[in-house]
């Protein structure tokens, strides 16, 4: 344990670790879309799909046992990538007297420096997102276990869909400078690596978001109804 304590405390471990940490969020959110793609397919596949997450590892497990656990470590995760990042920054600032110099790519500088606030962002947003499609706190037409319901009649709202175009923005650029940044970090380096680091980087990025964007808009076009 002290051996980890004592990687953890350098800034290799560190960034190390936000780079695991943010790896499992990066996996995360495209198993998640790829899974509420099945909203395409209609009310029966979609509520089956969500039937099945939350009847995951029955009869030996509990209902929703696995996913409330599946959650529970997701939190956990991103508390300990927010300590890391918060962390790194200090130690950044304190050895360097200043933020991180400005970079020629003005899309990687802009996606650099909008890391801390739009992490922020995206963490109200999943609060929300829980609290308005999960539990339906926040959901004024909730119906228990009819999840396409929940996710068409929600996507009706204005102010929603706002809310949700705005974090889909944030999560681009923070998939964008993530997942460059976690190349280096981990140690996946090199001429041949680096030449295709960006792309990769950017295409995650593209894809997530303008897939999720695609959600409210077939809502809107009918196409989703």
């Amino acid at each position: 344990m002290s051996r980890v304590y004592s990687l953890y405390s350098t800034s290799v471990g560190k960034k190390f670790t936000m780079a695991v940490s943010g790896a499992i969020f990066v996996l995360f959110v495209i198993v998640h879309m790829f899974g509420n793609l099945k909203v395409y397919l209609g009310p029966e596949a979609f509520n089956h799909y969500a039937e099945g997450l939350r009847g995951f590892g029955e009869p030996f497990l509990g209902h929703e046992w696995f996913l409330w656990a599946f959650r529970a470590g997701l939190i956990a995760a991103l508390l300990i990538h927010v300590l890391a990042a918060w962390q790194t920054s200090r130690q950044s600032w304190a050895a360097r007297g200043h933020k991180y110099r400005k970079r020629d790519n003005l899309v990687f500088h802009y996606a650099s420096r909008t890391m801390r606030w739009g992490g922020v962002a995206l963490f109200l947003f999943i609060v929300y997102h829980i609290l308005h499609l999960t539990t339906g706190t926040l959901h004024p037409d909730f119906v228990p276990g009819d999840a396409y319901h929940n996710f068409v009649t929600g996507f009706r709202s204005v102010p929603v869909v706002v809310i949700y175009s705005v974090a889909m923005i944030a999560l681009g650029l923070h998939l964008y400078h993530g997942t460059w940044s976690a190349f280096q970090t981990m140690g996946v380096d090199g001429p041949r690596i680096n030449r295709w680091r960006e792309p990769i980087a950017l295409g995650v990025a593209l894809i997530v978001v303008l897939v999720n964007l695609s959600f409210p808009v077939a809502v809107y076009t009918g196409i989703i109804h």
